[in-house]
């Protein structure tokens, strides 16, 4: 994300210089706005030429454990009575990771020059998102600061535990795929044409098997490139089209309908969606401006698309749980407990209890599907090595009862 280099007074006619990162100037300058400083000269700093060498000069991209680490020890130091410019200083000075420290650094000064803790982290995007900077806002508000880390530090160490079991799930298919294509890609390319050249001299027809393993064998031997590079097309293709807003809704939605994941990913999205909506409602951030950001972090332009109309119709006068039933995205247990919730005013806590729900219901789903894919896989594997091996020794089969016979 570019950085731009800025110069202006505050509303008090105070100087003020420093840099700000954003993803363009128009937000640069509007951030700025927000902190209630008044740009005379704004412009993007000229990234210049570093030479990094692998594991050497310290980390270059901030983790999310990273994040949680500091926030628990943030908020243990503010509770303990120490100063906020202290506390980052303290936490600065011990960060391994370079551009972490950097960022704490910058914060500390940010903060020092009179701007709001909020104000300082929102300067870094890349490392601290919209949810975080709207907790820690309303927790300087409210007066609880460190309550609000605390809380910030639990959600996002469950978020982090949700997303890694997924990516788990999704990670060993993949691994089994690419393995499976390596061990077919090989046998057609070096194995095959050895058994090729072994055919010819019988002098037969080949079986239909045997044929149109030898065929594949030659398309792939003599257009591999046109292979790969249709291969590689089909790819460039789908992200293109799913970098485009109408893309993006389409593939979406079809991952939703996807058989098995489908609902994977729906039960995820409604545990993310409720876990967040409840550390975000229960910190005190306005429901409206908390379903934008849950919108934004959802993950999914389908979903997202539901958020936002909820929360055109929430923003009209309606309750939360009926705009939503009409998007019929969300399963009518979780909308029925939603206004259940709302009846009773104790609507964050029923949407923390529907993400504990939906998060153990992530975890059966996540453990219930490695179960089934290994086997499933391993079996695939065994039927088109095996496959293919069979059609190889078919014409020696043939051979060997013609010369029996």
């Amino acid at each position: 994300m570019p950085i731009f280099v800025y110069e202006g007074k505050t509303l008090t006619g105070e100087p003020r210089k420093g840099e700000i990162e954003a993803s363009s100037m128009a937000i640069a300058t509007a951030n700025l706005r927000r902190q209630q400083i008044i740009t005379s000269k704004i412009i993007e700093k000229k990234a210049g030429f570093a030479f990094k060498i692998p594991g050497l000069g310290g980390g270059t991209k901030v983790t999310t454990k990273e994040v949680v680490i500091f926030t628990r020890q943030f908020a243990t130091m503010i509770d303990a009575g120490l100063p906020l410019v202290q506390c980052l200083e303290i936490l600065s000075s011990q960060q391994q990771n370079k551009a972490f420290k950097t960022t704490l650094t910058d914060i500390k000064k940010s903060v020092e020059g009179g701007s709001t803790f909020a104000d300082a982290l929102r300067k870094h995007p890349k490392v601290f998102d919209d949810l975080y900077v709207n907790l820690v806002a309303a927790g300087e508000v409210g007066g609880i600061l460190d309550t609000i880390l605390s809380r910030l530090a639990g959600f996002m160490e469950k978020a982090e535990k949700l997303k890694a079991k997924i990516k788990g799930a999704l990670t060993y298919p993949v691994v089994i795929i690419i393995i499976a294509g390596a061990v077919v890609g090989g046998l057609l390319f070096f194995v095959v044409p050895i058994f090729d050249g072994m055919f010819k001299d019988f002098g037969k027809a080949l079986p239909a098997p045997t044929q149109f393993v030898v065929n594949l064998s030659n398309a792939l031997k003599h257009y591999w490139y046109i292979i790969g590079g249709t291969i590689a097309g089909i790819v460039i293709g789908i992200r293109q089209y799913g970098a485009t807003p109408k893309g993006r809704v389409v593939l979406d939605g079809i991952k939703l309908k996807l058989p098995i994941f489908g609902d994977l990913i729906k039960k995820t999205a409604v545990a993310r969606f409720t876990r967040t909506m409840s550390t975000m409602m229960s910190s005190g951030v306005p429901i409206l401006e908390a379903l934008e950001i849950v919108a934004k972090t959802s993950g999914n332009k389908i979903i997202e698309e539901a958020i936002m109309k909820t929360r055109t119709s929430l923003s009209q006068g309606k309750t939360l749980a009926e705009p939503l039933a009409e998007t019929k995205v969300f399963p009518s247990m979780v909308v029925q407990m939603m206004a259940v919730g709302e009846a009773t005013g104790a609507l964050d806590a029923m949407l923390s209890k529907i993400a504990d729900f939906y998060e153990e219901e992530v975890d059966t789903a996540v453990d219930t599907l490695m179960s089934l894919i290994e086997p499933v896989f391993m079996a695939f594997l065994g039927v088109v090595v095996g496959g293919l091996i069979i059609a190889l020794y078919l014409p020696i089969f043939s051979l060997a009862g013609a010369v029996g016979g």
